[in-house]
């Protein structure tokens, strides 16, 4: 009975460490999309500053995983949920990642201040990678496959607003070689989303294994 309340006091203490740290993670992506178009530099600066204490919060995550099932072994769902775990925090820390490889694109582009950014819009694309990172971890909290299977279905409305920016920077590249340098980063900038976006997706991938203990990874939502 004690090793029982131990475990479930361990596994609680976890998912609040972990929800902590997807909070944490919201943050750093919403000032990452805002950092787009004011090109703040200083904020820029403190945005990739602050990614190692992402990674020292992700590896803390992972070990907390790891102690419970060497001490504990469990079995089922409660395996299931620590799988999950680990998955979603490595996902996590990827994105985190990658808004910190943004800001380092946006100070580059903050060098050419007479360069208008084209019309694509990468801050809405951003606010839409936002929303599925929050229904993502939101999913994970209320142990809802439903939700999960909306976040992955949101993948390719990005995918679009992606192929759209791509195209879009071309023409431009196309019409303004001189200014190859910022418009290359701008094209940087979609994919980068769109990867925070394929992230997301493994999130929910993972929900739905931990609700349904079925394997998703890779299939066409509609």
């Amino acid at each position: 009975m004690q090793v029982t309340q131990h475990f479930h006091r361990e596994i609680e203490g976890l998912r609040r460490k972990f929800l902590e740290f997807g909070a944490l993670v919201e943050g750093r992506v919403h000032e990452a999309v805002d950092i787009i178009d004011s090109r703040d530099t200083t904020r820029c600066s403190q945005l990739i500053a602050s990614d190692r204490e992402i990674n020292v919060m992700e590896v803390e995550i992972e070990e907390e995983c790891l102690k419970i099932l060497a001490l504990y072994q469990p079995m089922a769902s409660d395996l299931r949920f620590l799988v999950a775990v680990i998955k979603i925090n490595n996902d996590l820390e990827r994105i985190a990642d990658i808004a910190a490889s943004i800001a380092n694109r946006v100070l580059i582009i903050a060098r050419y201040p007479e360069i208008e950014a084209p019309a694509i819009h990468l801050a809405g694309m951003g606010a839409k990678v936002e929303v599925m990172l929050r229904l993502g971890l939101n999913a994970f909290v209320q142990v809802d496959s439903d939700l999960a299977h909306k976040v992955c279905m949101l993948d390719d409305e990005i995918d679009e607003m992606r192929n759209k920016a791509y195209g879009k920077i071309k023409r431009e590249i196309r019409a303004n070689p001189d200014q190859l340098a910022p418009l290359m980063n701008y094209f940087l900038i979609s994919r980068h989303l769109e990867r925070m976006a394929d992230h997301v997706t493994n999130m929910a991938e993972e929900v739905i294994y931990l609700v349904n203990g079925e394997i998703v990874r890779g299939e066409t939502f509609n």
